[in-house]
């Protein structure tokens, strides 16, 4: 089963993530790397994402990153989110990893391995 991890570089966790992920697969044809800030999720990839993940798009907005109060955004609904987060792919809590079926947001990285394991 291929594996895609949602990477940001610049971003500890996330390369905690990528980290493991390296370590747990022999083969890095096992898995895929989307740096998502050079490479957006359509709108259409974000709802097959959020329905793996069986959240809300709001549940997945990092409601601190500065470019909220910096463009005035106001985020109060899923469909609020889920705009933004196409406006602004930074806004997306990470990593998150996902396969065909399911997904899981990489916070705390030690939830990542028991979701390798069960894969």
């Amino acid at each position: 089963m291929k594996l895609t991890l949602l990477h940001n570089p610049k971003c500890s966790k996330s390369r905690e993530a990528l980290s493991l992920i390296q370590q747990w697969f022999e083969d890095a044809s096992q898995y895929e790397i989307r740096e998502y800030l050079k490479d957006p999720l359509s709108r259409e990839e974000y709802r097959d994402l959020l329905e793996k993940l069986n959240l809300s798009a709001l549940k997945i907005i990092r409601f601190k990153e500065k470019l909220i109060a910096e463009n005035n955004l106001t985020i109060d609904s899923d469909f609020a989110a889920l705009h933004a987060l196409e406006a602004y792919p930074l806004l997306m809590e990470r990593p998150i990893i996902y396969t065909k079926d399911k997904a899981i947001i990489g916070r705390p990285t030690e939830v990542i391995i028991p979701f390798l394991e069960k894969l």
